[in-house]
């Protein structure tokens, strides 16, 4: 903790704040708290935080007791775990999270769009349940963007969901194709897979079963089923 930039005060919400408050903290612990355990995952995160610093907000947060560092078992490197201390903050980042979907301009919050960020998080929280039980791969095309991010694939295989931004090489079972700002407004629940269908901003080319199942095996944002109440 960086006491030299501390607010000098005895109260408990200073003193959480002078750990929780830096840049990229509380993100950072998001992404603790949605099950990111080694330090690739956790770029894959917050993808616009340099190695360097994660390496000091990891520091840090571990000599505040919030986190611990423990060897990984296979492949090596470390894990970082939420301590108990770390744990009790679950409640308080999804809190944030809520009051952000209820109370934030949705135009506000699309003004910030990453491809990388947004499939990472549709990787993580999609569901396999209605999926076939074989292998599917999806490919999510977004024609608006640069060559290098318009292409990414889920491969769903034995229950286990990857992330590609480079050509699996396996059959293509269903073609997603629309501008990123209308599959981030799927994952935030503000529409849905068949209202962009049928306004033609979303094309879905493929296997039927994938078509039809698409709303339910989508990962969306923990925080889609949060109506808006924006403030005037």
């Amino acid at each position: 903790m960086e006491t030299r930039n501390g607010y000098g005060q005895f109260c408990p919400v200073a003193m959480a704040a002078e750990i929780l408050c830096t840049r990229w903290t509380v993100l950072l612990l998001r992404e603790m708290c949605a099950g990111s355990t080694r330090f690739n995952e956790l770029r894959k995160g917050v993808p616009l935080m340099s190695p360097a610093l994660l390496t000091k907000r990891l520091r840090q947060l571990e000599d505040a007791g919030v986190i611990d560092r423990v060897p990984a078992g296979k492949g090596g490197g470390h894990e970082y775990h939420l301590t108990p201390a770390g744990q009790d903050l679950q409640s308080i980042i999804f809190s944030l999270g809520f009051w952000g979907q209820r109370w934030v301009s949705a135009q506000s919050s699309l003004k910030n769009l990453d491809p990388s960020l947004l499939m990472w998080d549709m990787r993580r929280n999609l569901d396999i349940a209605p999926m076939p039980d074989r292998r599917s791969t999806i490919q999510f095309l977004y024609p608006e963007l640069p060559p290098a991010k318009q292409k990414w694939w889920l491969v769903i295989d034995q229950g286990q969901t990857d992330l590609c931004s480079v050509d699996p090489g396996f059959h293509v079972d269903l073609y997603v194709v629309s501008e990123l700002r209308t599959m981030t407004t799927i994952w935030m629940g503000l529409t849905t897979v068949e209202k962009e269908v049928r306004a033609d901003r979303l094309e879905l080319l493929g296997d039927a079963g994938l078509r039809k199942s698409m709303q339910s095996w989508l990962g969306l944002s923990p925080f889609a089923k949060e109506r808006k109440r924006v403030a005037a």
